[in-house]
């Protein structure tokens, strides 16, 4: 996907700057967005997802420009798939359910189309017994399995992800980050924003680094984090290494 976006920025009342004017451009498949929290990551992320508008400036996925009229912003969006931290499931609906319901009201799907492509991929996330649960009766993990699922069950373009495995035990973590680098192998793109730095290191392409509202440094995922060029990286590297065995 070529990612571009010219002079964006996000502030909210009383003047609160979340995100400075930015630019950028680049052909991306795969990119972590990595930084402390604060930094405007998630800003980041539902800007580019048409979930919140910028507060100037612009901004094109493979040179279709951000709409701001909510019709065309509901297009946009159909094209994209999305995973939050606790998976957004619906509470009162099962996993089976939680898949079917966007595929028949959101993307034409009929019925017994959206049925069997939700068996399909709850099948293949290893969720085929589970169809039936709710999501308070499943794991964190296989809610976010659930989650991911959802996500891509109408074959998006991209998949924008906002840490999907900030509130999981490590075990659980490693399942989902699986599943999200078996789609990169398949050839989806994505955007991540993570604090899980050997899946952004290893497993993405490309990292941006957010400190202060800032894009402060870009490039291959080995150069952010083997030549880390400015002070905010390293401190903000070191610091998470600290502990690391």
């Amino acid at each position: 996907m070529k990612l571009e976006f010219h002079g964006l920025s996000k502030q909210f009342d009383q003047g609160r700057v979340i995100l400075q004017p930015m630019d950028f451009c680049d052909e991306v498949h795969t990119l972590a967005i990595i930084g402390p929290s604060g930094g405007g990551k998630s800003t980041l992320l539902r800007i580019i997802g048409g979930l919140l508008p910028p507060s100037s400036g612009t901004l094109a996925i493979n040179g279709e420009e951000l709409p701001k009229e909510e019709e065309e912003l509901q297009r946009y969006r159909k094209k994209l798939g999305f995973v939050f931290q606790q998976g957004g499931l619906f509470r009162h609906l099962s996993a089976r359910e939680n898949i079917v319901l966007p595929l028949t009201k959101v993307h034409g799907y009929s019925e017994a189309e959206a049925g069997e492509r939700a068996d399909e991929l709850l099948e293949r996330f290893g969720l085929g017994a589970d169809g039936h649960k709710k999501p308070a009766a499943l794991s964190g993990g296989q809610q976010q399995r659930v989650a991911i699922a959802r996500a891509i069950a109408a074959k998006p373009g991209i998949l924008l992800l906002d840490e999907p495995t900030s509130a999981l035990d490590p075990e659980y973590t490693t399942e989902v980050l699986d599943i999200v680098n078996e789609l990169k192998e398949e050839g989806l793109d994505f955007i991540i924003v993570t604090h899980e730095m050997g899946f952004a290191r290893h497993a993405c392409e490309k990292a941006a680094f957010l400190c202060e509202g800032k894009l402060m440094e870009y490039g291959s995922s080995s150069e952010i984090f083997d030549a880390p060029k400015s002070e905010q990286l390293k401190n903000f590297l070191g610091r998470l290494l600290e502990w690391n065995m």
